[in-house]
């Protein structure tokens, strides 16, 4: 089992032992790898497990033993490794006789590192990425040590990055290794410790300029996490996988935090490839977590506006007004691309998120600081989204390294046919049509009450009303019951495939009231929903594989958005059947929601499979569960009369027992909710 730990945009990735042994595994910082081997050995063999786990999400201890080697019977010794993570990598080794006698042995470390960027190390993987981008990894360089230092030093060939590993002890030194004779007396101890400080700029930390800064950020991140926990909401809950898994999203929220570069504590999208600004992942994590107050939105829309493209750069996918969708840093911004904008959902979903910022605040101030960067985002809906003039939004791919697929499920293969076989584009996606239903009607929103800009009210209201009535005649499927496409392709045909897109025509309000109890009938069919959630891709279609990225897994964060949707119809029955069974599932995953797991069907299997390459944490995963008790408890602002209300017509069913959500943010008061005997009561405090 793998153990990872993070700050900010910096991780390792390590085997139960803490060692770097295999092809993902590493230190990572700005997108780059700067150490990818590190082993541990006794008399030239490695240490058996006792037990290994995280101490917080920025630190881990590793509890090993001897294996029986020469000299040395099995379990004579101990070893306690305890790792910090911050800008660097902090390890200190304790090797403990356990014995009434003399023990000696051989203790080695062994480094290398190849200075790979992070989609080098993707793409090395045919599963993680797409096998035509799939290339070599780079080679080790080779290790210069400096014994004025007593430190390693690696660079890559371009000079630029560069890894230290000062030690805290000499030894014997190899090349690409160190060993220490240690004897110890009965029940004696010796200790190790090492610093791996990672540059980008060529420089150089000494020895105890390293330590220091090591000391000063760990108590820098310790009050940091502090601070998270007493802003956000606290939960006592009788329903005990709900009692663990919104503290566990908490936690992982605050661990994906980047905290540096001015991105204002924005969670990164997800470990281990994504640990950066992505736009859509991070409007939708934002949507997903305004009960902990509108901090991470504001940052998000600043964040965002700053990034908004200002020209039409075909090889970064970008046009004027568009919304970025991932930043990149050190050598995969070298290698491949800084800033990419290849996402056609990102620039709705800004506007979505300004104005639900808006209904939980009644921050007019804010929705005039962002009017430009929003008629910008409008702009390029109207003038570059929709590619063709038929008035849907639709994506091609312009930059050659860019993605096939721009819309969230942006896998190469994702846009199927109901026969399996693959859509052309340009595509237009069925809920990026939603989104921009919906941005535009709450734009007019706030074009009439905040910006009394009411022509441009009327206007977007009326272009509202026109893309209803087109996107129900082109994207409409009688069969099957009736249905809403995944998308239509290149030549306007009908990308006939049944998936879980359609819950988001349901969030976005798309949806006219005659169809929502087919869409709905779809959606909880056995088909589409697998038992643990809402399947991507319909079991009677030719593309569907229940282990395939996006053609039959369940994504959490898809089943968040689609509750919602299901909620704002009130279709509660089918809502909290989703809450119910994605707690449940979380339960399988040690509470820790995963990006996706596999769409088999809960009849065939007694927990839900995992998926092999998911990111653990990740943003929406992590967002999915505090989203969806907001919705159990149907909690939603009133900005008119500066109100938390519940808005659940009937009592919650007895599986959701009770609970206290102290600590929820609207309107500048603190809320707490109580539910008891299926009640849902609200108190304010100011």
């Amino acid at each position: 089992m793998a153990i990872t730990i993070l700050e900010g945009s910096n991780f390792c990735i390590s085997d139960e032992n803490g060692d770097f042994t295999f092809t993902t595994s590493g230190l990572y910082a700005v997108d780059t790898r700067f150490l990818s081997r590190l082993e541990l050995t006794i008399n030239g063999a490695r240490p058996l497990l006792l037990s290994a786990g995280k101490a917080e999400y920025y630190s881990a201890a590793y509890f090993l033993r001897n294996p029986p080697v020469e000299g040395l019977r099995q379990d004579s010794v101990s070893i306690a490794r305890h790792r910090f993570v911050g800008e660097g990598m902090q390890d200190r080794i304790i090797v403990q006789n356990q014995t009434r006698k003399p023990a000696a042995l051989e203790l080695a470390l062994g480094f290398g590192n190849d200075f790979a960027d992070i989609f080098a190390v993707k793409n090395y993987d045919f599963a993680l990425g797409d096998p035509e981008k799939a290339r070599a990894l780079p080679p080790e360089v080779e290790a210069v040590y400096e014994e004025g230092e007593n430190q390693f030093v690696l660079v890559d060939d371009g000079g630029l990055a560069r890894t230290q590993i000062i030690l805290s002890q000499r030894g014997l030194v190899e090349q690409d290794k160190v060993r220490f004779w240690i004897e110890l007396e009965p029940r004696g101890s010796w200790e190790l410790g090492f610093d791996v400080v990672p540059s980008l700029d060529g420089g150089e930390l000494g020895p105890q300029v390293a330590r220091q800064r090591f000391g000063e950020e760990r108590d820098r991140i310790e009050a940091s996490l502090a601070a998270w926990n007493l802003r956000v909401p606290r939960l006592r809950a009788s329903w005990d996988d709900l009692d663990h898994v919104f503290p566990r999203s908490v936690a992982d929220l605050a661990s994906l935090r980047l905290r540096a570069g001015g991105f204002g504590n924005l969670p990164a999208a997800g470990m281990p490839w994504f640990m950066t600004v992505f736009g859509r992942d991070t409007i939708i994590t934002c949507l997903q977590t305004l009960l902990f107050g509108p901090e991470l939105a504001w940052s998000a829309l600043e964040v965002l506006a700053d990034l908004q493209a200002a020209e039409d750069d075909a090889s970064i996918d970008a046009e004027p007004g568009k919304i970025v969708h991932e930043l990149r840093r050190g050598k995969a911004a070298r290698n491949w691309f800084e800033r990419y904008y290849g996402t056609v959902d990102g620039t709705p979903l800004y506007l979505i998120l300004l104005s639900e910022v808006w209904r939980w605040t009644d921050d007019a101030a804010l929705v005039r600081r962002f009017r430009e960067p929003a008629l910008r985002a409008l702009a390029w809906i109207d003038e570059y989204g929709d590619r063709d003039g038929d008035g849907f939004v639709e994506y091609e791919r312009r930059s050659e390294s860019g993605l096939a697929n721009q819309s969230w499920k942006d896998s190469w293969d994702s846009q199927r046919y109901s026969d399996g076989s693959l859509a052309d584009p340009p595509i237009a996606p069925v809920e990026a049509q939603g989104y921009v239903y919906d941005a535009k009607r709450r734009l007019a929103e706030l074009a009439r009450e905040v910006w009394r800009e009411r022509e441009l009210a009327e206007r977007l209201d009326r272009e509202a009303d026109e893309l209803r009535a087109r996107f129900d005649e082109a994207f409409w499927n009688e069969s099957r019951g009736g249905f809403y496409v995944l998308a239509l392709d290149g030549e306007k045909r009908q990308v006939d495939s049944l998936c879980s897109n359609i819950g988001h025509l349901l969030w976005s309000g798309i949806v006219p009231p005659a169809k929502v109890d087919s869409v709905v009938d779809r959606l909880m069919g056995p088909h589409l929903w697998s038992g643990w959630g809402v399947r991507t891709m319909s079991s009677a279609d030719g593309g569907f594989n229940p282990l395939s990225y996006h053609n039959g897994t369940v994504w959490p964060h898809d089943n968040s958005l689609i509750a919602w949707g299901l909620a704002r119809y009130s279709r509660w029955p089918e809502a909290q059947r989703i809450i119910r069974r994605m707690m449940n599932a979380a339960g399988h995953f040690e509470y820790q929601l995963p990006e996706v797991f596999a769409g088999l069907p809960r009849a065939e299997t007694p927990f839900p499979i995992a998926y092999p390459t998911a990111a653990r944490p990740q943003a929406w995963a992590a967002g999915a569960p505090v989203l969806l008790l907001q919705i159990l408890l149907g909690l939603r602002p009133d900005r008119r009369n500066h109100q938390l209300r519940s808005v659940l017509p009937l009592e919650l069913p007895s599986w959701a027992g009770t609970l206290r959500l102290s600590g929820i943010r609207a309107f500048e008061k603190s809320w707490d909710a109580r539910v008891e005997d299926g009640i849902v009561r609200l108190e304010a405090h100011e």
